[in-house]
């Protein structure tokens, strides 16, 4: 008889993952796509896409994310806590870390391990402030898209203060420093460096960070100055101090497959 493939499903406040793992825990098929509030249909198209690429085959499905709990009791199926998926895939594949960072949609949030793993964890979902929300609102300002706006971040040369907390006086910021003609390439930089000040603000509340680190989300994950900001706000290592993943966009779905094995 051929062994059940695991899945996990992560929905988020704006993106879907979704993870097949085989009987050894690799990945044979992902998917990662923004939503745009139609989440049950996303994860329909992707999971029509396991069938395409993978046949008829047996699935043990589990849900997790900010946003998954409604789709689990919806569908019948377990749902796995978002730290609780995450902390199974770290434990088991980077021992050594000690602090996850996400910034992901419309939230973000701080895990720090103990000895024995046990999560503490620190969760900012009151505002947009430090979120993937507030680098698409300052993005659309500048009128470039979200892979420009790394780019143009990359090529700064100078850092100004922005307003990190609320979207409205960053906007002003923005325009102020439009209007004074800095170059958007130093506004975008200025951006990222504003995401990480307020994730350590918030969250951190004057702990240190525990190395090594790892970073997750989408905003983390596909933005290297970003994770280059945090770094400089941290003053982190970004050789030594961060752990290096193929796929940190898809964490807590492929902890949410693991921890229905």
């Amino acid at each position: 008889m051929k062994a059940r493939m695991r899945v996990g499903i992560d929905v988020g406040s704006t993106t879907v993952k979704v993870v097949v793992l085989d009987e050894r825990g690799a990945i044979v098929f992902s998917r990662y796509g923004r939503h745009y509030a139609r989440a049950f249909e996303s994860i329909r198209a992707m999971l029509e896409d396991v069938k395409r690429e993978l046949g008829n085959i047996g699935l043990d499905v589990a849900v997790t994310g900010s946003a998954g709990l409604g789709l689990a009791e919806r569908c019948g199926l377990p749902f796995i806590q978002e730290v609780v998926a995450s902390a199974r895939l770290i434990r088991e594949r980077w021992p050594e870390v000690k602090t996850l960072i996400e910034v992901g949609g419309e939230d973000s949030k701080v895990v720090f391990f103990d000895e024995r793993f046990h999560p503490d964890m620190r969760m900012n979902g009151s505002c947009a402030g430090g979120t993937g929300a507030f680098i698409d609102q300052m993005a659309t300002l500048l009128g470039v898209s979200i892979s420009e706006f790394d780019c143009l971040a990359a090529a700064s040369t100078g850092r100004h203060t922005i307003a990190s907390r609320c979207g409205v006086f960053a906007k002003t910021d923005v325009q102020s420093l439009l209007s004074n003609h800095v170059p958007k390439e130093d506004i975008a930089a200025s951006v990222f460096h504003a995401v990480a000040l307020q994730v350590a603000a918030t969250l951190f509340r004057g702990a240190k960070v525990r190395e090594k680190v790892l970073f997750a989300g989408g905003p983390l994950s596909f933005f290297p100055q970003l994770r280059r900001a945090f770094a400089d706000v941290l003053g982190l290592d970004e050789c030594g101090a961060i752990v290096q993943t193929e796929h940190p966009e898809l964490i807590a779905a492929i902890g949410a497959a693991l921890c229905h094995g």
